[in-house]
């Protein structure tokens, strides 16, 4: 005897066309942001829309029947980058020796660095004229900042308010993309050579503190 399936349902198949359509919308949309990144990468400091769909492989309309505009390209592609750098990071133990929270943390800080290095200097560039890109770099900032203040609590700890607030700064600073940039490309150091010139700041500052 010939078993026959069961028709699928009216609800069944118009589901199955919804989850089909919010895949391609997904995937139309991850192919924005991924164009996006590669031309960023690229050198190009103001990627056109047209040249996002040319290097996507889908038309212009479509961009935009995804994206309102551009600042919502750009916001999307700050949330991508977010995520990369949550990838690269983890938590350092507050009971960790000095010596080994800075070295956590300033390899942390290297790979983080290494990775957005294209992106940011071009989102720097366009922070003026970009709200999205502006407010993602101030969220960045603040939580380099807060990270800061957690990795040496115990440190901060020992001092007065003003002090303590002035270390923090330092700290922030001494390990900020701000310093490693132009180490990087200024003075032409090696991944390694800026390494050790990071860890030689933030040790400073806190034996200095003692």
């Amino acid at each position: 005897m010939i078993m026959v399936p069961p028709m699928p349902s009216i609800a069944a198949v118009r589901d199955a066309r919804t989850d089909g359509r919010l895949a391609r919308s997904a995937g139309t949309r991850a192919a924005v942001v991924d164009a996006l990144l590669a031309l960023l990468h690229e050198g190009e400091l103001r990627p056109t829309a047209p040249r996002i769909a040319e290097r996507a492989g889908i038309s212009l309309r479509s961009v935009f029947q995804h994206f309102p505009d551009m600042e919502a390209i750009y916001a999307a592609v700050a949330e991508r980058q977010t995520e990369r750098i949550r990838a690269l990071t983890s938590p350092i133990p507050p009971t960790a020796s000095r010596p080994e929270r800075i070295g956590q943390f300033v390899a942390q800080r290297v790979r983080m660095f290494e990775m957005i290095a294209p992106v940011r200097r071009v989102a720097l560039l366009m922070e003026p004229f970009s709200p999205a890109i502006a407010s993602n770099l101030r969220r960045m900032r603040l939580l380099a900042r807060t990270e800061v203040e957690r990795v040496f609590a115990s440190e901060l700890a020992a001092h007065r308010q003003r002090e303590r607030r002035e270390l923090v700064a330092a700290l922030d600073v001494a390990s900020s993309w701000a310093t490693w940039d132009p180490l990087r490309r200024h003075q032409s150091l090696t991944v390694e050579q800026a390494r050790h010139v990071m860890t030689r700041l933030l040790t400073a500052l806190l034996n200095h503190s003692d």
